[in-house]
């Protein structure tokens, strides 16, 4: 219990102290960087949703935003009528690449500087593990 609180906490305080000087939303970076890391800059809406832990409807509106500031478009899915996919647009693209270069600076501050590399080595191993048996 021990354990597991103190990585609860540990995240709690963490997260925001991370995320402050992003220029956006927190669930538009999430959004802009899956779309940004994956190859062509683009996944299904269902996919993406999924991801970042939305539901399909709160999703859409989600998109809605996003599309509207510029961030992302929406495009058809050959295959299949009902399916569309989120693309990053070049606007999208500049925009996580700002919010990047803010979080990145936040981790090192706040997270990865404090630790040795070789607690980030074991961190990694650990996290990965919790995550892979979570599946």
């Amino acid at each position: 219990m021990t354990l597991y609180g103190l990585f609860v906490e540990a995240y709690t305080r963490l997260k925001p102290l991370v995320n402050r000087d992003l220029g956006m939303p927190e669930s538009w970076f999430e959004v802009l960087l899956r779309l940004g890391r994956t190859p062509g800059g683009r996944l299904r809406m269902t996919d993406l949703a999924a991801a970042v832990s939305f539901s399909s409807g709160g999703f859409t509106r989600l998109a809605d935003r996003m599309e509207e500031a510029g961030l992302l478009r929406r495009d058809p899915c050959p295959h299949d009528r009902r399916a569309s996919y989120a693309v990053l647009t070049h606007e999208g693209g500049e925009a996580l690449d700002r919010a990047l270069a803010a979080h990145v600076a936040q981790l090192e501050k706040h997270f990865t500087g404090r630790l040795s590399e070789q607690d980030r080595q074991a961190l990694e191993r650990i996290l990965r593990t919790l995550r892979d048996g979570a599946r």
